[in-house]
């Protein structure tokens, strides 16, 4: 593709079809619409780029526009800076996510400024050269914007670019390719000083059309929003056809494969047998979120003979390197190992963890400085399983996740580097200085304190509705990820949609459980452990109800009550069990029974002595489970109406015969039956979950809490 330049920079000029590497997404109406509104035209664009993510990656880059605006403080026209702020995401951007300056102000700090020794204290000279106090806090890449003339800048970190920005001659490839209308500025943290080396750069280069950063990103710019839009794809897109040009022309990618790739399912398999081995092991300081992939582009990686030598050397990009350490931890173990004993395969892993402990201590005892933060958890975040896959670990899903999308950006610019020269990463000590920058740990200490649940994973048997739903929502709202499942299709369908829309797909999976089927139990589990690494809660709810006096009650009623309430119970506990077991991290089983357990009423023979069982199981489950630090603990409901497929039909129709009243009085009946006159919601019962797994009585187990409202007559003692 041919080169343009600003004469022929025109909306409408260019074709989807000018690109094959990137995609071209500009919309002349919706453009149009904000014509004479820099900053709106600027959140386009951001968005724009923010939605491809061979672009940059989330979270990842900053936009800026200049624009006049007026004082408020003389009505005077001056010129503003709007660029993104700290920590947000591109594709998402709104105005809320910019930071607004004084371009006169932020370019006068050079004259106090006091060398690259001090440059932290710069960030809080940022403030006073706000224009809009409501505006988020500057990020430390505004003085890269703000140094630079044109209206419009871009500064991603596509990994195309960072390939050759990467290689270990990728000054010559740069100035060859483009020519010499993009500079180069080499490898230095991000900061006051780096903005005054691009527009040293820009004014030993005049001219030029954009800037490389030595294995960082790139900066791109323009006179309007489309210019700088069209600039920065073009130039993109000529760093991925140069890489695409030589992809296995020179060597094999990555040296060629030395394995092949489990089928589909075994990779799925081995991923969901090894997961809570490895995230027990990732979690000895903190609870840790998995996330596991066997993307195709990680398969070739890891299957390759060149992982070996590259893993080790670790990423280049600082926004790559923050997210996945270090480097990853690559498993010895074979791509068929049998995984079904647990303590044999984490007496295999330990060393191999503990070697990764060893080295990270060693880099941060070697790298620290007299001021650095202390050590951080020294566990692996991207763990490689050739033939099978990626794991990554953080503290929650979304982070987990993002990891994973971050280590590929890194695979892909290792791949790129390899194909045109040698790929090289950050030296060790510039990594470490990212890492522990007192201004990333600074960002860090702000961040909102995890909620109770925070980094802990809930099964909830029939949380498609009624109590368990109320549950696995309580759940997700302190902090934990969630497994909803239902025996009904139609059901789950409708909860799923629920959740994605109140709280998105890094809280919650869902799948099919009957809990009299051991194979839907095993699936449900495979997916919480494939999705989230594990399980740490398991609320046993699922259940049915059947009211009627013995010489109506079946042989089929009592089988199906016992199934369901009783054989349920203890399948989908053994199946739990074995997981927290493998993650050795200790547990919780709830059991929601009834205050039926406890009290003898009319017409409920089968449904009463089932929930008396399901108690006592819970006994002997605590009595059992203790020594692996599993607590077994009750809840014990009555009469909770709202959204309970119990209650509809039959049962309903039963109880409310058994004590001569209609359907609709229940409610009212029941309420008035307690000592405290309430009527009892599925909240009520979920508060009451959370109450025993929300750290407060970690120390109990073998307890039964009722919610009933107060029945005197099942009271425990």
């Amino acid at each position: 593709m041919g080169i343009r330049t600003k004469s022929n920079l025109q909306p409408s000029a260019i074709e989807v079809g000018d690109f094959k590497h990137v995609s071209y997404l500009w919309d002349d109406a919706k453009a149009s619409a904000l014509a004479g509104d820099e900053v709106g035209l600027l959140i386009y664009r951001s968005n724009l780029l923010g939605a491809d993510l061979r672009l940059t990656n989330y979270g990842g880059g900053n936009t800026s526009c200049k624009a006049m605006a007026k004082d408020p403080l003389t009505g005077e026209a001056t010129e503003v800076m709007w660029v993104k702020g700290s920590g947000g995401d591109l594709g998402t951007l709104k105005r809320s996510g910019l930071a607004a300056l004084y371009v006169d102000r932020l370019r006068s700090l050079k004259n106090i400024y006091r060398g690259i020794e001090f440059e932290d204290e710069m960030v809080e000279l940022f403030n006073h050269c706000i224009y809009d106090l409501h505006s988020k806090a500057p990020s430390i890449d505004t003085p890269l914007h703000g140094f630079l003339p044109f209206k419009h800048i871009d500064h991603l970190h596509p990994d195309a670019a960072i390939a050759i920005a990467a290689a270990k001659d990728g000054e010559r490839i740069t100035k060859e390719l483009f020519n010499g209308t993009i500079g180069w500025v080499k490898w230095q943290k991000p900061g006051f000083d780096l903005g005054l080396q691009l527009k040293k750069c820009l004014d030993e280069n005049p001219g030029i059309r954009g800037i490389m950063l030595g294995s960082h990103g790139l900066f791109t710019w323009g006179d309007t929003a489309y210019e700088s839009y069209v600039n920065t794809l073009e130039v993109i897109e000529r760093c991925a056809e140069y890489l695409a040009d030589n992809m296995g022309k020179k060597k094999p990618v990555f040296g060629g494969s030395k394995i092949q790739s489990l089928p589909k399912e075994k990779r799925l398999q081995q991923a969901a047998a090894l997961a809570p081995l490895l995230r027990g092991l990732c979690s000895s300081s903190t609870n840790m979120i998995g996330h596991f992939t066997d993307d195709e582009r990680v398969l070739e990686y890891v299957n390759s003979h060149d992982l070996e030598r590259l893993a080790p050397l670790g990423t280049s990009c600082p926004d790559h390197f923050l997210r996945t350490k270090i480097s990853p931890l690559v498993l010895s173990l074979s791509p068929e190992e049998n995984l079904d004993d647990a303590a044999q395969v984490r007496a295999k892993l330990m060393p191999a963890f503990e070697a990764y402990r060893k080295m990270y201590a060693d880099y941060y005892n070697t790298c620290k400085h007299h001021n650095s933060p202390a050590m951080r958890d020294a566990n692996p975040v991207v763990i490689l399983y050739p033939a099978v896959g990626m794991f990554t670990f953080a503290k929650d899903k979304q982070t987990a996740r993002v990891a994973a999308e971050f280590y590929i950006n890194a695979i892909n610019v290792m791949k790129g580097a390899e194909a045109i020269s040698v790929y090289t990463s950050l030296p060790r000590q510039e990594a470490f200085n990212i890492e522990y920058w007192l201004l990333e740990e600074a960002k860090l200490q702000r961040m909102p304190k995890p909620r109770a649940l925070s980094g802990r994973i809930a099964l909830i048997t029939g949380s498609a509705g009624g109590i368990g739903k109320a549950i696995a929502k309580k759940f997700a709202d302190e902090g934990a990820c969630v497994v909803i499942n239902d025996n009904d299709e139609a059901r789950l369908s409708l909860a799923k949609e629920e959740f994605q829309k109140q709280y998105g797909k890094d809280v919650f999976a869902a799948d099919v459980l009957d809990v009299t089927n051991a194979e839907t139990i095993k699936k449900a589990l495979d997916t919480a452990t494939l999705a989230f690494g594990g399980v740490d809660i398991v609320v046993n709810n699922a259940g049915l109800s059947i009211s009627k006096p013995i010489e109506s009650h079946t042989e089929k009623d009592w089988d199906l009550l016992y199934d369901v309430l009783v054989k349920g119970q203890f399948l989908v506990t053994r199946a739990c069990v074995e997981v927290m077991r493998k993650q050795d991290m200790g547990g919780d089983v709830l059991n929601i029974v009834s205050k039926n357990a406890l009290v003898s009423g009319p017409n409920n023979a089968g449904y009463g002595s089932a929930k008396a069982a399901q108690l006592h199981l819970s006994r002997l489950n605590a009595a059992e489970l203790g020594k692996d630090g599993i607590r077994v603990n009750v809840v014990n409901p009555d009469a909770v109406i709202s959204d309970s497929k119990i209650w509809e039909g039959a049962w309903a129709e039963g109880r409310a015969k058994a004590y001569g009243i209609t359907v609709e009085e229940l409610p009212a009946y029941y309420a008035k039956r307690t000592l405290l006159n309430e009527i009892i919601l599925p909240e009520d019962i979920a508060n009451a979950c959370f109450t025993f797994v929300g750290g407060l009585l970690s120390k109990s187990t073998g307890n039964v809490l009722n919610v009933d409202g107060g029945v005197a007559t099942a009271f425990v003692r």
